[in-house]
């Protein structure tokens, strides 16, 4: 059995302040195991957001010692305990109470992306032919679990709190499932560049370095809009065929 100090985002908003709890934990246990642990014995009114325990469902999102983890998967023997452990909120969205944040806006932005449209099937019976390498390179991006912490880490929505100009880092990986799609028709690019912010990102990694799926975010999706995004408004031979087009 051993001992930490543990400092704990309370409060709402502007109105919250570090608190300080002192517990045991035994070997094996998570950081959402020691916070079950103060909330049951210390802090029966502390709010905190979980659900599957299993690193799967992404609720637990908190900050810990300044880095956006998932509690469920974070094991005290992988942090310093020797000065107080911090955790709070997300940074990056608004504050609800303690550890809880608001990530309504992610869902709202999810749904203003143009949804999957199939191109007609290539068979009789009504069916599609593609190529196992195709299907192979978007199977990456379905393993999101929606924790939001590439959101929470990126500096445009973090530190710039550029919401409305830009959908951030989990979204990006959302589009390039569908732009990249076999079957996929539909066309998000200009939604990219005007909406959606993709040139605000300077593909720092930040967003790929916390992802507890180990998706590669800025390689295998960001990069490859940008790519998609220049070569359809910025490449100097189809901008002048545009110019000719629209006289």
């Amino acid at each position: 059995m051993s001992s930490a100090t543990f400092q704990l985002w309370r409060g709402s908003g502007a109105d919250g302040k570090y608190t300080t709890y002192t517990t045991d934990y035994q070997e094996g246990m998570v950081v959402l195991d020691v916070i079950h642990k103060i909330q049951a014995e210390q802090a029966p009114n502390l709010a905190v957001r979980w659900n599957c325990k299993a690193g799967k469902c992404g609720s637990c999102s908190a900050e810990i010692n300044g880095k956006p983890r998932l509690m469920c998967m974070t094991r005290m023997n992988e942090i310093p305990v020797e000065s107080p452990v911090t955790i709070e909120p997300m940074r990056a969205f608004p504050w609800i109470r303690d550890l809880v944040t608001d990530v309504s806006w992610n869902y709202r932005v999810k749904k203003q992306i143009k949804k999957f449209k199939p191109r007609p099937p290539d068979n009789p019976d009504g069916t599609w032919s593609m190529s196992q390498e195709d299907v192979d390179r978007v199977q990456e991006f379905r393993k999101c679990i929606e924790c939001f912490l590439c959101q929470d880490v990126c500096h445009v929505l973090r530190e710039h709190n550029l919401h409305e100009e830009f959908v951030g880092p989990r979204f990006f990986v959302y589009v390039a499932a569908l732009e990249m799609h076999p079957l996929d028709t539909e066309n998000r690019l200009e939604e990219l560049v005007t909406a959606k912010g993709i040139g605000y990102c300077n593909i720092t990694k930040c967003c790929t370095k916390v992802c507890p799926e180990n998706i590669t975010i800025t390689d295998n999706a960001i990069i490859p809009l940008k790519e998609r995004v220049v070569d359809e408004y910025y490449d100097p031979l189809k901008r002048l065929f545009r110019m000719f087009r629209s006289k």
